[in-house]
């Protein structure tokens, strides 16, 4: 990335105070910043740091007023944070989109469509009758397999893969070795106690601005499809069995395990270490603290809950707390039961 002072600002929306014809290369944090880098000043604890950065430039409130001497260029903006975030957005943006072309080894399928300025790293494997849109980016050893869809803008990253009949839409993240489509856990227990596969014929898809998180596992369906809503995101290391539904904009945390048929809705947020049963319901702006168990459907929006097996926030935080005054409490019960055998002997 190389811009001045100047050109970031108007991205930003913001006015220059100072040199707005200094070259930014680099970010940085404003105790680290040096020549050529942009820093951000938020939380005014690190204001001190304000007047000894080498920073060229940094970005801070409109409403903030210097009370010494700065040698950065100083961008005021609205909120300095939300600027920073934008100005990251950006630079991830030209980063990650950076690579065009087709690298060796590589293979691509018959009958295949694939956009403008799209990429393909070496020994990445695309199958047959796959449709990739425009600024696709197919990293090294990553898996597509046959009659996929990819919408524009969307990374697969290295070791990713991505199974037969999946649908990928705009602007996804697929980050390394997470499993896009693998087969749902569908077996039929059999009189002599043996269990028989049922086939799992469905696929999965991910609708548009989907993050899934290295390492995660998104079973496709058994029939129909398995499907993540737009916006949601996903973190590490989670399980999403076969029909699976994922709201918009909904956030779950690593290591959590969401059962076949579950539908969870728009704009929850699930902690880390969640295991949800099969064939729930859990409305829209659901709250569910780490390692909570949940075993039944939430109907109310909005709620709360904690524990496991999960309950109420509010009634699992009395019962810990009670929880962790049992042994204080059995003292005084013995305590208490001593002064009364006591009192009956006299």
């Amino acid at each position: 990335m190389k811009f001045t002072v100047k050109q970031i600002a108007t991205l930003l929306g913001g006015e220059v105070a100072g040199n707005d014809t200094l070259a930014i290369t680099g970010l940085a944090k404003i105790e680290e910043g040096k020549p050529g880098d942009i820093s951000f000043l938020s939380n005014l604890k690190y204001e001190s740091y304000l007047y000894t950065t080498q920073a060229s430039a940094v970005i801070v409130d409109r409403s903030f007023e210097p009370r010494k001497p700065v040698f950065s260029a100083l961008i005021f903006v609205e909120n300095s944070y939300s600027a920073f975030t934008r100005l990251l957005e950006e630079y991830h943006k030209q980063l990650s989109f950076a690579r065009v072309g087709v690298e060796q080894p590589s293979y691509l399928g018959e009958n295949c469509q694939i956009g403008e300025q799209h990429y393909r790293g070496a020994f990445s494997y695309i199958g047959r009758n796959c449709q990739l849109g425009n600024n696709v980016k197919v990293h090294p050893h990553a898996y597509v397999g046959n009659n996929v869809r990819i919408g524009d803008n969307t990374i697969i990253h290295a070791g990713a893969r991505i199974l037969d009949n999946c649908v990928i839409g705009q602007y996804c993240v697929i980050h390394p070795n997470a499993v896009i489509g693998s087969e749902g856990f569908g077996f039929a227990p059999q009189p002599d106690g043996t269990y028989k596969t049922i086939p799992q014929l469905g696929n999965v898809i991910l609708e548009d601005f989907v993050n899934v998180g290295s390492g995660t596992t998104i079973d496709c369906a058994t029939l129909g499809s398995t499907i993540i809503r737009t916006g949601a995101k996903l973190d590490n290391l989670i399980q999403i069995g076969h029909n699976v539904e994922i709201g918009k904009h909904t956030v779950i945390a690593g290591q959590t395990g969401i059962s076949g048929s579950t539908k969870i809705g728009d704009n929850c947020v699930i902690a880390g270490q969640v295991g949800f049963a099969g064939h729930l319901t859990i409305a829209n702006g659901t709250k569910v603290g780490a390692q909570s168990g949940v075993g039944k459907s939430i109907d109310e929006e909005g709620t709360a809950i904690n524990s496991s097996p999960a309950f109420g926030l509010k009634e699992s935080m009395r019962s810990l707390a009670i929880f962790r005054r049992l042994p204080s409490l059995e003292q005084r019960l013995s305590n208490l039961e001593k002064k009364n055998e006591s009192e009956k002997k006299s």
